[in-house]
C-alpha cells in the first residue's frame, strides 16, 4: 500500500494538519491566559465588593468569550482530521490516543460550557460566591480540556504504557496511568500552559497600553496591567524552569530534535550552546542536554551513524541496522498472521518472538532513505531561537513593568505603553515557534520510533487534500479576521458603565 500513496499526498495531509493546528493555537493560549485574569479580578471583586473590579473582570470576559467560540470552530475540526486524512494511524493506536481525546470531549468540553454559560449570564442571577465559581470552572474546564489533549500528543512524543497485539495489528493500552501522568506529558502540560499565561498576560497588557496612550480608562488600565503584568512574570519563570526540564527529556528520548533544534551535525563532549551566529555559550548545550558540562551530545551524523556509547552504557545502533530490525519485525508480523491463518502453533510462536524482539523498531520498517529522518534542521534551529528569544524578552518586560508600577510611574512613561502594545505580536510568534519546533523536530515520525508519516496515512486523492486544505485556509482566514473585528469593536467600545 504505501508504494502506491504519492508523496505528495503525505505533504499535502502534513500541510493541511499544520495548518489547522497553528490557526487553532492562534486561539487556545488567549482562552487560558484570559481565564486565570478575569478569575482573579472577580475574586478581586468578590473579596472587596469594589464595583470597579466587576466592570473589570465582565470586561475581560467578553474578550475571552469571542476568543473561546472561534477556538472551539477550529479545535473540533483539527480532531476530526485524524480519522479522515490519518486512518491508518487512527487504527494502529487508537485504543490509546482515543482514550484521552474522549475524555478531554465528554468532561472537559461539557464543563466548559456547563459553567460558561453561568458566567455570562448568571450576574445578579446566582449568588456572587457560586458565579466566582463558575468563572474559574470555566478556566479549569478549559485548562483540563488542554491536559487530555497534551496527553495524547506527549504519547505521539513518547509512547509508553501500551502492548502491540498481533492478532488485531493495533497497539492497546495496558496502563492508563503511565500514558495520562508520563514525564514527558506532565512538563509539557505545564510548559504549555504556563506560555499561553504569557500570551493572555501580554494582550491583556497591550490592551490596556492601548486605552493608555489614548487616555481613556486610565484606572482600568493601570489595575490590568499590574495583574498581568504579575501573572506573566510568574508564568515566564516557570516557563523557563519547565524547559529545561523538557529539553533534557528531548536529549534522552528524541535526540534527533534536539541535534536539529541546535543545527548540531558532530556532536561531542562540552558541547557549546549556539545563541546566533558564532556568538556560543561553552559548554552549556552539553550541561541542558545531559546536566554535565562534560556530557556527550550525539550530533546529527552520530545519531545516523551510531556507534557512540548512550548514557544506559549501551553502543547506539546505526539508522540502516534500526531499518533491518523494524523490516524483520515486519516480516515477523506477517508470518505470524500466515501461520495463524494455516494453524501452525509452532511457527506462530517462532514469528512472535522474533516480533518481540523487534518491536522496539518496527517503524524503521518503513523507512526507505536514513536521511528522511533529518527533520528540517533550519525551521528548528530558528524557531527554537525565536521561542526562548522572546521568553527572555517578556521576562524582561513583566518585571520592567511591575518595577515601574511600583514606583508609580507607569501611567506616565508612553515609551513603556508603545513597546507592551506592539509587543503582542511576538508573544504569538513566541507560542507558535513552541509547537513548530516540537512537532517538526520529530518528523518524520506520527509516533516517535514507532509509526512514520508515509504508514500512518490514509489513500486519499491529492486533489481531494489539495481542495479541502484552501478551503480551511479560507475559512480559518475569515474566522480569524471576523474575531479580529469583533475584539477591536469590544475593546474600543470599553468596558461597561456600571
Amino acid at each position: 500500500m504505501l508504494e502506491s500513496i504519492d508523496t505528495s499526498m503525505i505533504d499535502w495531509s502534513r500541510a493541511q494538519f499544520a495548518l489547522t493546528a497553528m490557526y487553532h493555537w492562534l486561539f487556545v493560549p488567549l482562552t487560558l491566559g484570559l481565564a486565570v485574569i478575569m478569575g482573579i479580578m472577580e475574586t478581586l471583586y468578590f473579596i472587596t465588593d469594589n464595583e470597579f473590579w466587576k466592570r473589570t473582570a465582565k470586561f475581560w470576559m467578553k474578550l475571552f468569550g469571542i476568543n473561546f467560540a472561534i477556538g472551539v470552530a477550529t479545535g473540533l475540526i483539527l480532531e476530526f482530521q485524524f480519522g479522515t486524512n490519518w486512518s491508518n494511524y487512527s487504527w494502529f493506536v487508537g485504543d490509546i490516543f482515543g482514550a484521552p481525546l474522549a475524555i478531554e470531549g465528554i468532561v472537559a468540553f461539557f464543563m466548559e460550557a456547563t459553567f460558561i454559560a453561568v458566567m455570562f449570564f448568571g450576574w445578579n442571577k446566582v449568588s456572587k460566591r457560586f458565579h466566582l465559581a463558575s468563572t474559574w470552572l470555566t478556566g479549569i474546564g478549559a485548562t483540563f480540556s488542554a491536559w487530555w489533549i497534551l496527553v495524547a500528543n506527549s504519547w505521539m512524543q513518547y509512547p509508553v504504557g501500551m502492548e502491540f497485539n498481533p492478532e488485531t495489528v493495533r497497539n492497546e493500552m495496558v496502563n492508563f496511568a503511565a500514558v495520562a501522568f508520563s514525564p514527558v506529558a506532565v512538563m509539557k502540560f505545564l510548559h504549555t500552559v504556563l506560555s499561553s499565561w504569557m500570551v493572555g498576560a501580554v494582550f491583556v497588557i497591550a490592551v490596556s497600553a492601548w486605552f493608555l496612550l489614548r487616555k481613556r480608562e486610565k484606572e482600568f488600565a493601570l489595575a490590568s496591567i499590574k495583574i498581568a503584568a504579575g501573572v506573566g512574570l510568574f508564568a515566564s519563570l516557570v516557563t523557563a524552569f519547565t524547559g529545561d526540564k523538557s529539553a533534557y527529556q528531548v536529549t534522552q528520548l528524541q535526540p534527533m530534535k534536539l541535534a536539529a533544534m541546535e543545527g548540531l551535525y558532530e556532536g561531542g563532549s562540552h558541547e557549546p550552546l549556539t545563541v546566533v551566529g558564532s556568538l556560543k555559550i561553552p559548554g552549556m548545550l552539553s550541561l541542558l542536554a545531559t546536566h554535565d558540562t562534560d556530557g556527550f551530545v550525539p550530533g546529527i551524523n552520530d545519531l545516523l551513524q551510531g556507534g557512540y556509547t548512550q548514557p544506559n552504557g549501551e553502543k547506539a545502533l546505526s539508522v540502516e541496522e534500526k531499518i533491518k530490525r523494524g523490516q524483520k519485525a515486519i516480516t515477523a508480523l506477517g508470518n505470524y498472521r500466515k501461520a495463524k491463518q494455516e494453524g501452525d502453533n509452532a511457527q506462530m510462536q517462532e514469528a512472535r518472538k522474533v516480533l518481540d524482539k523487534n518491536m522496539k523498531y518496527f517503524g524503521y520498517g518503513y523507512i526507505k532513505d536514513p536521511n528522511t529522518l533529518v527533520p528540517n534542521v533550519w525551521l528548528s534551529f530558528w524557531s527554537f531561537r525565536v521561542m526562548v528569544g522572546f521568553g527572555v524578552y517578556f521576562i524582561g518586560l513583566f518585571a520592567l513593568i511591575l518595577i515601574v508600577a511600583w514606583k508609580h510611574k507607569l501611567s506616565q512613561l508612553r515609551w513603556l505603553h508603545w513597546i507592551s502594545l506592539w509587543s503582542l505580536p511576538f508573544a504569538y510568534l513566541a507560542s507558535q515557534a513552541g509547537w513548530i519546533v516540537a512537532e517538526v523536530g520529530r518528523q518524520p515520525w506520527a509516533i516517535q520510533d514507532m509509526l512514520p508519516v508515509n504508514a500512518a496515512i490514509s489513500k486519499l486523492e491529492t486533489g481531494s487534500v489539495q481542495t479541502t486544505f484552501f478551503i480551511f485556509l479560507v475559512m480559518f482566514t475569515v474566522l480569524l479576521i471576523a474575531e479580529i473585528n469583533i475584539m477591536l469593536k469590544a475593546i474600543k467600545k470599553g468596558p461597561e458603565e456600571a
